[in-house]
């Protein structure tokens, strides 16, 4: 038996393809454009997630020197670029943290305090029906926002408690090189009321694990609502914000 032509093939057959899910609708109805992130806090944004890679690949390096096959660690050179970039590292992400206080208070509705914690009781109630929007428990009443949601405003909340911590076991560890120095005389004093060293040493190095464990989840987040919501997520980290349905109503607008 021949084949049929090809105009009385199905379109799967005309035109195949592999594809993990459905094919989406083409998006449709009333936009409006929102600018939600402004200049600084994107190139914040950048500067920091740099960092944290160069941060993780040195710190890890520091810890446990790979790349050196014989001989001591003090005699490949290597140890000490490593140590470089991971102090100027360091440097730049405390700066975009410093400025990102700032910006809590001086940015953008979606930028300051109260957009960025959930510190109102209806943000826990949308928390809750966010958690089962993910879970696909009840995808269609997930509440809607502009900025981030209770969700994310939580896990971004534990990324800066994290930072702190980091950072400050960070300059605990580095004053260890100059005892007379003056970040020593600052941050040493820490070290005694949290168990010794070795503490400071072990709780820095989990803390890297979990911005390591964030990462893939954050990246892979936004990139589902990009995709799956049409949220624009990661769009708007670029380009400062993204289009919004006017027919939904959103929690923040």
């Amino acid at each position: 038996m021949s084949a049929p032509p090809d105009s009385q093939l199905p379109p799967s057959r005309l035109h195949p393809r592999f594809h993990l899910g459905k094919d989406m609708d083409s998006p449709s109805g009333t936009y409006r454009w929102v600018s939600i992130w402004g200049a600084p806090l994107r190139i914040m944004h950048w500067i920091a997630a740099l960092s944290i890679v160069i941060l993780a690949v040195t710190g890890l390096y520091i810890g446990k020197p790979y790349f050196i096959t014989s001989g001591e660690t003090s005699s490949h050179y290597l140890m000490g670029w490593m140590r470089f970039i991971h102090f100027t590292a360091a440097a730049f992400l405390v700066m975009t943290g410093i400025v990102r206080v700032y910006w809590l208070f001086a940015g953008n509705r979606f930028e300051r305090l109260p957009a960025l914690f959930p510190i109102r009781p209806r943000d826990y109630v949308n928390m809750y029906r966010q958690v089962k929007f993910y879970l696909m428990i009840q995808p269609e009443k997930a509440p809607r926002y502009i900025g981030h949601n209770p969700l994310q405003q939580m896990s971004y909340t534990g990324m800066y408690v994290a930072g702190v911590v980091v950072t400050i076991t960070g300059f605990i560890l580095y004053g260890q090189f100059n005892p007379g120095g003056m970040i020593f005389h600052l941050f040493a004093w820490i070290a005694p009321l949290v168990g010794g060293i070795q503490i400071v040493r072990l709780v820095h190095h989990v803390t890297t694990w979990a911005f390591l464990i964030f990462i893939p989840i954050h990246v892979y987040l936004a990139m589902r609502a990009d995709l799956l919501e049409r949220a624009g997520v990661v769009s708007s980290i670029v380009t400062g914000g993204r289009f919004v349905d006017t027919t939904h109503h959103h929690v923040d607008d």
